[in-house]
């Protein structure tokens, strides 16, 4: 099996081979992943963090050895929490985004395959347990960022993406979609219990669910819906403040946070 890491700032990852077809995420800078077929010029992979499976432009792979990428998934890597960073070296200059990993940082340096950058910006520790305080702090930082599905950046991302980026900064690797997020943590069973940090899920008529925020204090939620916004939240579901009138309807609240 090959292997790659993505060393551009984000990278498209779309349902089928085509760059007609859906996207459904993204890369993003230092995530690594695994190649488990080719179709023409584009190859579909696996991403390490998450499991989830998609198809990229081969133009956009960069490989990575085998032991690269076993030591890559045996550690937890800080991630950039400043909105547009740079890494460098004496060769060539790289955006990244908020969210992006830093393989194997030391204050200074990272290694990316066998190329190796420095990195100036602000980044998470991932060996210190992080309040709800951070998580919060982190959050924030995405208000206004408009919705794009199967995005994950600051420019554009969906309620799942965002979800999973916020506490993946924070050290903890959700799942990529939200009916996949809601098996995670324990149950809060009522609204007015809530704490910040929370991750309050929302379903359709089917009983399927469709979305997913995070809580703050004093009954509000954060979340991407046409843009990341803030909005209050009772029994009943997620009041749009604009519309003025419910716009999901909950299903339940889990707590993820010790």
């Amino acid at each position: 099996m090959d292997f790659g890491i993505c060393a551009l700032s984000h990278v498209p990852v779309r349902n089928e081979p085509s760059d007609k077809s859906e996207l459904v995420t993204e890369l993003f800078f230092g995530e690594c992943y695994s190649l488990i077929n080719v179709q023409g010029n584009w190859f579909q992979v696996r991403m390490a963090g998450d499991g989830y499976e998609g198809w990229i432009d081969f133009k956009q792979h960069t490989p990575v050895s085998a032991t690269y990428f076993q030591e890559w998934k045996g550690q937890a890597h800080p991630r950039s929490i400043d909105v547009v960073q740079t890494v460098s070296n004496s060769q060539t200059r790289i955006p990244i985004l908020m969210g992006s990993t830093l393989p194997f940082f030391d204050g200074i340096n990272i290694r990316v395959g066998e190329q190796r950058y420095i990195y100036n910006g602000r980044a998470s520790n991932p060996n210190l347990p992080n309040t709800a305080n951070f998580l919060t702090k982190i959050a924030l930082n995405y208000l206004k960022a408009p919705y794009v599905w199967g995005g994950r950046s600051i420019f554009g991302l969906d309620c799942s993406g965002f979800v999973q980026q916020v506490y993946g900064i924070c050290g903890y690797q959700l799942p990529r979609d939200a009916w996949q997020q809601v098996s995670h943590g324990e149950e809060v069973h009522f609204a007015a219990l809530t704490q910040p940090g929370d991750l309050a899920f929302f379903d359709n008529a089917e009983g399927r669910i469709i979305h997913v925020g995070l809580l703050l204090e004093n009954s509000q939620i954060i979340h991407a819906h046409g843009e990341v916004r803030i909005d209050p939240l009772d029994h009943q579901g997620i009041f749009n403040t604009t519309r003025r009138r419910y716009s999901h309807n909950l299903r339940i609240i889990k707590r993820l946070l010790p």
